[in-house]
């Protein structure tokens, strides 16, 4: 594995019911560029249709928007909720994708995360862990094999389907399945040797099923002849920095509680329970279960090295869960303090240069003499020439 570790986000996105969804979007879509412009590696974008918050209903349109107003980051789905669509289209999408950002596209998979998305559809959220497998087997086969695929169940039926379009990217853009505490990601990733999006990696249940969800896949690997490897695992966690603890906590004032709400009384996804009444016991829950860090860079950092610790080997890439809880500006500043403060300490630059700046000052007052001597050398030798010169 690489020694170097991603970074990115996974952005649902998170908005207020009620504010203007045109401004929130195109912030989001400001909030792309603007980790691009930093360096970061990866953003995720979601898939909702119902709750009023998660407001991009389409990762893959989303994706082709960024796409032009960036240069280097990769962009995912995250996710595509697989039992919602007929997997011919989605493989088809995300090929068409690979080829219009010339290979920055990922593709990450799940069942559907919001039960009021599948009721609409008449699925039931026991079924949406079958269909993403069925789906997903389908999917794999279509990107890798130019043998048709024909496959029945009680909402799909391919007949002899292929793809007219081969990917971009050679040999195939990285494809990841998400994963909260159960073991159903997992055991999808290592069947078909994707990578993994570990989406409740700071939760109490996910946390303590980090280093299990990598021994499943591994065990699944082995079973059905496929290679994993631990840097397209990766791991969401919830931070936002300041230059100050104090300023921290002012700034997720603007939005916290919101986002709380949001958990606690409206989307149906129980994994994702936070307690808290306030803002100041959400900032304490958040920084006192290991949920988040709320504070300043040497936080992230202990919060990242703690994820290192628990998934027994490391991972890939650390993924922040975007959020809202500051306002724009506060929010891109907090972006940026990661980039310079955070990343020097997994991307092998922090202890280079750290190093080379101690070096400097041990040899200081000896060459800053020798120096100084030089000069004064200088200055005389000059001064006799021009002497000579005068005779």
């Amino acid at each position: 594995m690489s020694s170097r570790l991603r970074f990115g986000v996974f952005l649902a996105p998170f908005h207020k019911p009620g504010i203007n969804p045109t401004l929130a979007l195109h912030n989001d879509l400001d909030l792309i560029a603007h980790l691009d412009r930093c360096g970061y590696d990866e953003a995720w974008i979601g898939e909702h249709h119902s709750a009023g918050s998660e407001i991009i209903a389409s990762p893959e349109i989303f994706i082709a928007t960024a796409a032009e107003r960036t240069r280097n980051i990769k962009l995912g789905t995250g996710v595509v909720s697989l039992s919602y669509h007929n997997p011919l289209w989605v493989a088809e999408r995300i090929v068409l994708l690979d080829h219009l950002t010339r290979g920055r596209v990922m593709l990450g998979v799940g069942p559907g995360a919001l039960p009021t998305d599948a009721k609409m559809i008449g699925i039931d959220p026991s079924q949406t862990r079958g269909l993403l497998e069925d789906s997903l087997g389908c999917i794999m086969q279509l990107l890798t094999s130019d043998e048709p695929v024909t496959f029945r169940n009680d909402r799909w039926d391919l007949r002899e389907a292929r793809l007219h379009l081969r990917p971009y990217s050679q040999p195939l853009f990285d494809i990841a399945t998400a994963a909260v505490a159960s073991p159903a990601g997992p055991r999808l990733a290592g069947r078909h040797g994707t990578g993994l999006i570990s989406i409740g990696a700071t939760t109490a249940a996910g946390f303590d099923a980090l280093a299990l969800h990598w021994g499943v896949i591994e065990a699944e690997a082995a079973l059905h002849k496929q290679k994993v490897d631990r840097s397209k695992w990766r791991l969401v966690g919830l931070v936002h920095i300041a230059d100050t603890m104090d300023q921290a906590k002012r700034d997720v004032e603007y939005g916290i509680e919101q986002w709380f709400h949001y958990f606690q009384a409206v989307a149906a996804f129980p994994q994702m329970a936070v307690p808290g009444n306030n803002v100041k016991e959400m900032i304490d829950f958040v920084n006192e279960s290991g949920f988040g860090a709320i504070g300043t860079p040497d936080m992230a950092v202990k919060q990242i090295d703690r994820l290192m610790t628990q998934s027994n080997g490391g991972f890939g890439a650390y993924l922040m869960l975007a959020h809202n809880w500051a306002d724009k500006a506060a929010t891109h500043k907090s972006y940026e303090l990661i980039a310079r403060e955070v990343m020097p300490h997994f991307q092998g630059h922090h202890m280079a240069t750290m190093d080379s700046a101690a070096r400097a000052e041990k040899l200081r007052p000896d060459l800053a003499a020798k120096h100084a001597q030089a000069v004064e050398d200088m200055q005389a030798r000059y001064a006799a020439e021009v002497a000579g010169r005068v005779h």
